[in-house]
């Protein structure tokens, strides 16, 4: 005699919980120094400032080996911004150039050599808090 299984009684539909509130966030007025950030980082992720400081400065060492020479050239720390690195090629020299502050007058611009320009741009998240 085959002995029928009982069907698993069908799980209620369960309502997703509401996304929780975004932090209240207060604006700070007056711009903090490489100790104040380490300590506020400190107490809000109940890490020890040497840990903080320990990520702090691996964050730059990754950011330096993203743009230095022979590298990518591109460090991005998603959601806020975004470092770019930008070849400028060299530039002769010039005579008699139209001034563009004072019409009619002309100058002389000097050679500039190849160099590296860097650039940091913001992303989506960073420019929504700076509209709140």
């Amino acid at each position: 005699m085959a002995v029928k299984k009982k069907a698993a009684p069908k799980k209620k539909a369960t309502k997703k919980a509401a996304p929780a509130p975004a932090k209240k966030l207060p604006a700070i007025k007056d711009r903090y120094s490489k100790t104040a950030i380490l300590n506020e980082i400190a107490e809000n992720t109940e890490l020890t400032r040497k840990q903080v400081a320990a990520v702090l400065d691996e964050l730059s060492d990754l950011t330096e080996r993203h743009i230095k020479k022979r590298a990518c050239g591109e460090f991005v720390i998603p959601g806020l911004l975004k470092v770019l690195t930008v070849r400028k090629p060299a530039t002769k020299a010039r005579k008699n150039v139209p001034n563009p502050f004072k019409p009619g007058e002309v100058m002389d611009v000097a050679a500039k050599p190849a160099r590296t320009i860097v650039k940091v741009r913001p992303l989506k998240k960073l420019k929504e808090m700076a509209e709140k």
